[in-house]
């Protein structure tokens, strides 16, 4: 369905009442700052707002990336010093506590006024940014998760990509999944460690490597864990999390032995100072679980990456569901070109354009088919990432809660312990379970 936009004349100012839109008397040329995280989506949202201007002359818009770590720090800071950004890419770990202090613009106002098509959005995208009848963001993509290999080494250990894609896997014996990662494990003599000889104390190339993941571990352990039965909480906006479930604990547990006693998994205290996606793409590892996200970014290294299935745990094949919008700062000056704006980044005009790019899976069906047309004419099969997306049940959403921040820096504390072997993960996970919940009474 295509929308009709408004092309702008002189946009006016905007006053801040709350998180409300309230125009002012001013014809001035509106700037605009639009921030983003992820540097392989730069060159689209450049090349959206530039269109955008075009089209609207008055606005002008100043686009900037930053790195996951210094870009949430800006945001929070800038909110307490007046500097934020007009407009943002905002995740479904961090809108539920700037909605709560009204740190954002509640659009279902503007969205009623200006009677946009919402369904447009796929797979319930856009439910995932409202609460009560408040809407905070529009969608602009989403992803699942799937373990990307390096195809050399998977071919010299004699695995097929059949084999690959149709792992089996448990937290107590492991299943093929770990048998896998054992061929894939090999020391300095050339020797795996299913091989008589093998040397433990001299790898040059681990199976897997797995960062912390935090409280949700939406790359490095939840698709192993919701496989297992286990379930963050009740749904959207629960009050309570279950992190002391015995298929937590095991799960785990499992990630940790990996490379504490088992040695197919690089130290923790490596993984953490390096970054798994830099020893794999120093050829130090053989495989990692990554995001639809970077796809481009894994194929485009020096030697041949493969895309392959999560492995199926014993209640199926589970990936986490993600999706992002961009939200409206509620101190923002120009409130109303930031909403001209943000409908049309959300827009197919633009969607289309993203997915074009070959980066990330807009939100919209017309982008993500331009997105697939894109990896095919790349000679790349990204099916692991669309056919879990496809599965009855295969997917399960981003937990959404207040108490994000609070959360995170629990479980952090928690996976540390459990990773580097200072406890085990049962009694340090209820000890968790217990300060989380705590936050929510």
């Amino acid at each position: 369905m295509k929308r009709k936009f408004l092309v702008l004349g002189a946009i006016t100012a905007a006053v801040v009442t709350g998180s409300a839109l309230v125009p002012a008397n001013a014809a001035d040329d509106v700037k605009l700052t639009y921030w983003l995280w992820d540097s392989n989506q730069l060159p689209m949202y450049q090349a959206c707002a530039e269109a955008f201007t075009k089209a609207n002359p008055t606005i002008k818009v100043d686009v900037v990336q930053k790195g996951w770590d210094d870009y949430w720090t800006g945001i929070t800071t800038g909110f307490a010093s007046g500097t934020a950004p007009d407009l943002f890419t905002n995740h479904l770990a961090k809108y539920p506590e700037f909605a709560n202090n009204n740190q954002i613009v509640d659009i279902a106002p503007l969205i009623a006024k200006d009677k946009l098509d919402t369904k447009i959005y796929l797979n319930g995208l856009f439910d995932l940014w409202g609460k009560n009848g408040k809407q905070y963001g529009l969608p602009k993509d989403w992803d699942t998760i799937a373990i990307v290999y390096n195809k050399a080494m998977v071919a010299k250990a004699g695995i097929t990509e059949a084999e690959l894609n149709n792992m089996t896997w448990d937290p107590k014996t492991g299943g093929t999944y770990e048998k896998v990662l054992k061929k894939l494990t090999v020391d300095d003599k050339g020797k795996n460690s299913t091989q008589a000889g093998f040397n433990k104390k001299k790898v040059v190339q681990h199976g897997i490597a797995i960062p912390s993941g935090g409280a949700y571990g939406q790359t490095e352990w939840s698709h192993y864990a919701v496989s297992n039965g286990f379930k963050f909480n009740s749904g959207p906006w629960a009050t309570s999390y279950n992190y002391a479930d015995p298929k937590l604990a095991e799960t785990l547990q499992w990630v940790a032995d990996l490379s504490l006693s088992k040695g197919v998994a690089p130290a923790f205290k490596d993984v953490k100072a390096t970054g798994h996606d830099t020893l794999f793409k120093a050829k130090k590892v053989a495989m990692i679980t990554e995001g639809s996200w970077n796809i481009g970014t894994f194929s485009k290294l020096d030697f041949q990456t493969g895309f392959a299935l999560l492995p199926k745990g014993p209640q199926g094949r589970k990936s986490m569901f993600n999706g992002l919008a961009d939200s409206i700062w509620s101190g923002s000056k120009n409130q109303d070109a930031a909403w001209q704006l943000m409908k049309y980044l959300a827009s197919p005009a633009c969607e289309n354009e993203v997915g074009k790019a070959g980066v990330v899976f807009p939100a919209i069906k017309t982008g993500v088919d331009n997105a697939l047309a894109t990896y095919k004419g790349r000679g790349l099969d990204i099916s692991a990432y669309t056919k879990i997306a496809q599965e009855p049940g295969g997917t399960f959403l981003f937990p959404i809660t207040d108490n994000a921040s609070q959360i995170g820096d629990v479980m952090n504390a928690a996976q540390d312990t459990i990773r580097l072997g200072k406890g085990k993960a049962a009694p340090t996970l209820k000890s968790a379970n217990d300060k989380v919940n705590a936050l929510f009474k």
